[in-house]
């Protein structure tokens, strides 16, 4: 269970998660946890947009570029990883702060996790050896639902889903369920935007990743791990593109474009999630004049918790 002084901070990519984090770890002297499937990886700082090393030396972070790209990472690593080190930042009279836009990463902290089938290798290779849109068509036709609530431009993911599916014989929602009641004594803001003003954010955000030289980082993490990224962090939003964009197979803009476009479904995504899976308080920061005023009234709504 978390501690009760525990903040929980989500939403989508591009929201402004990662300031209005740090202004509330300064004033209710938090240190702040990562809760997000790409920022977890070590090498990737400006495509997972990373708080920057002088952000972090101000306030502390954990479970952030802290594991190797080549390893593999979910929801149950992270929980194991997660839960202790909360734990001990509230021992040390400090607020954790989670910040990110995984939900299952939240939901596996406020209610545990089923233990998820381990791959089938006969199953495996039969799912392999479809196409894309056969597997797709035929988690549609088992689990109609389960089509909503993933990736399904992420062959890996949609095999994944699939394959929990077929060996748990449960729709995938069933599996994803925690393993006690969602624990309701900690905050929770979830941080949203306007459609509109979101998307723009997405891609002004997208343009500058490539300002400040994405392709360099991504050629030496690919490098450094002798192109042997795990299967998770190849995952990571972009990833897919920029690669291509070095191996000559697109154009700088094809890449820039394709990746705005992801990460807007991504961010949809994340939005449903989240409203579907949790009572997270909401907070529009697009009805905000300034950050000033964000912070106040994220305060205003956590004050029940953070007093």
């Amino acid at each position: 269970m978390l501690p009760a002084e525990t903040i929980l901070l989500a939403g989508p990519t591009g929201a402004g998660k990662t300031d209005l984090a740090l202004r509330l770890a300064g004033h209710l002297h938090g240190e702040i946890v990562g809760g997000d499937a790409f920022q977890i990886y070590r090498g990737l700082p400006i495509l997972t947009a990373q708080p920057s090393e002088s952000l972090r030396g101000e306030i502390p972070h954990h479970l952030i570029g802290s594991v190797n790209p080549a390893e593999a990472y979910d929801a149950g690593r992270y929980l194991r990883e997660a839960l202790p080190l909360i734990r001990e930042i509230a021992t040390r009279g400090k607020r954790p702060i989670v910040v990110g836009g995984t939900g299952l990463y939240f939901k596996a902290l406020l209610g545990g996790l089923h233990e998820l089938p381990k791959g089938d290798p006969v199953l495996r290779g039969e799912l392999q050896s479809s196409s894309l849109q056969d597997l797709i068509a035929r988690l549609q036709s088992i689990d109609p639902a389960a089509i909503s609530s993933i990736d399904l431009a992420n062959r890996r993911r949609v095999e994944r889903a699939l394959e929990i599916v077929l060996l748990t014989g449960k729709p995938l929602a069933e599996s994803r369920k925690g393993l006690t009641p969602p624990q309701t004594n900690v905050a929770t803001l979830l941080i949203t935007r306007d459609r509109g003003e979101l998307r723009g954010r997405i891609e002004g955000n997208v343009r500058a990743m490539f300002d400040r030289g994405v392709e360099v980082e991504v050629a030496e993490v690919t490098a450094l791990t002798d192109g042997a990224i795990g299967p998770t962090a190849s995952m990571t939003l972009g990833l897919r593109e920029v690669q291509a964009l070095l191996r000559g197979e697109t154009s700088r803009e094809e890449a820039i474009v394709s990746i705005i476009s992801a990460t807007q479904k991504y961010a949809k995504r994340q939005m449903t999630w989240f409203r579907n899976q949790h009572n997270f308080q909401e907070l529009n920061l697009s009805l905000l004049s300034d950050p000033e005023e964000a912070f106040a009234q994220a305060l205003q709504l956590l004050e029940s918790r953070v007093s």
